[in-house]
């Protein structure tokens, strides 16, 4: 029997008079890793922004573990555990590697909003945040601001803040975008550590990545489903070559 995590029904959203995303029926897997992939206006970025809250459908619904949360909040549905990390780098810039890995522990255990709390005892979430570190090959790091990091491992950072919250579903938006090869070695492990007992949604450029890492792949072709299946499958596919893997990426 397969157990979802994810899925949408007749998912739809449009701006205007376009439509971005077009009756979306999305089945992910619970455990598995699973890629968006398409060309540039597939609606990839679309269907990350209303899995997570960022905008709202047209029509459609999203369930979340067999559970309707399609008109809840971005708040609300991060909270039952699904957690989103974007393109663009967020950590607190100002904060070193450490500070920005405790405040996202803090969040875990409720305290986030007890600023009058002594520094000793936020200290007693070290020994995590240094583990989390060691995780993600930061531990070297870890007095440096983040702003200090180079790009590579500015976005190892985030990653790490993200398992901080221990999120049941991680939804990964370019993971590896602008990365040198050795962070991309890196980051690929990382998330194939992070899905072990997890389940991964991604949107993904590099297809060696793809293809590594995903047991599922949706090709998004102007807001509906082109093909699905494994990297092998779509990847044979005609309409998939012509749309995507033999015309650049998207």
């Amino acid at each position: 029997m397969v157990v979802l995590a994810l899925e949408t029904v007749g998912l739809t959203k449009s701006f205007g008079g376009f439509t971005a995303v077009r009756g979306l029926d999305l089945r992910v897997r619970r455990g598995s890793i699973h890629a968006l992939i398409g060309p540039n206006g597939a609606g990839k970025t679309t269907v990350f922004n209303l899995l997570s809250k960022f905008v709202a459908p047209t029509s459609g619904r999203i369930l979340y573990k067999g559970r309707d949360i399609t008109r809840e909040g971005p708040a609300a549905t991060a909270r039952r555990g699904l957690v989103r990390s974007f393109q663009i780098s967020a950590t607190f810039p100002h904060l070193s590697v450490r500070e920005n890995v405790r405040v996202a522990l803090q969040r875990r255990l409720g305290t986030q909003y007890c600023f009058w709390r002594s520094c000793a005892s936020l200290a007693a979430l070290d020994g995590k945040v240094l583990d989390l570190l060691g995780e993600v090959g930061l531990a070297d790091a870890a007095e440096m601001p983040a702003a200090d990091l180079p790009y590579g491992r500015k976005r190892t950072l985030e990653l790490a803040t993200t398992l901080a919250l221990d999120p049941p579903v991680l939804l990964l938006d370019e993971p590896t975008q602008g990365m040198a090869v050795e962070d991309v070695a890196r980051v690929k492990d990382l998330i194939r550590g992070a899905a072990q007992g997890r389940t991964v949604v991604m949107v993904e450029h590099n297809m060696s990545v793809v293809a590594d890492l995903c047991d599922t792949i949706t090709v998004l072709q102007r807001g509906e489903i082109l093909a699905e299946g494994s990297y092998a499958q779509v990847s044979r596919d005609g309409a998939v070559r012509a749309a995507y893997l033999g015309g650049g990426h998207g």
